[in-house]
């Protein structure tokens, strides 16, 4: 018997060399947090007026998420995520999103996102400008919303949607 321990090593080792390439590749997203400044947070009539709404498009935004990858398959997703900012503090919330979905629950009165209410998936807290953090999460098909939801940050722009492949 102890001659057949002497081959564990060798056995496990092509256990894993076959097993390797049965795991799902990981996918790395890069997510830029961005303002343009202190100012960044000051909301207009238009913006009010968007509360918990994702619009087509915030040609004026002040600031916002930018992501390198606007699809990826599902499985495991890291997202690495810098917060580009020189002085503001931000954050990166993921939730997902129902097919049709284009609002998400607001709390007004917060001026932010009601996270429990939109069944957030995880976050990357409040990064200081110039930092760095990162999440890794297991995500079926189906689109979801990464947003920063720092008071006013949401309706300033900070929010980008994501796309889940099967």
């Amino acid at each position: 018997m102890p001659g057949l321990f002497r081959f564990a090593p060798l056995v496990v080792g092509l256990l894993l060399a076959v097993a390797a390439p049965l795991r799902a590749a990981e996918t790395q997203i890069a997510v830029t947090l961005w303002d343009k400044g202190a100012d960044s947070v000051m909301m207009d009539e238009a913006h009010m007026k968007a509360m918990g709404k994702m619009m087509a498009a915030m040609p004026m935004a002040m600031m916002g998420i930018q992501i390198d990858k606007a699809t990826v398959p599902a499985g495991r997703v890291t997202f690495n995520v810098t917060n580009a900012s020189s002085v503001l503090i931000h954050e990166m919330v993921i939730s997902p999103l129902k097919p049709g979905q284009t609002e998400l629950p607001y709390d007004a009165d917060g001026i932010k996102v009601d996270e429990d209410a939109a069944m957030d998936l995880g976050e990357v807290a409040e990064l200081d400008a110039g930092k760095t953090g990162s999440l890794t999460l297991d995500l079926g098909p189906g689109r979801y919303v990464l947003y920063c939801n720092i008071p006013g940050h949401f309706v300033g722009g900070m929010w980008v949607v994501l796309t889940v492949t099967p």
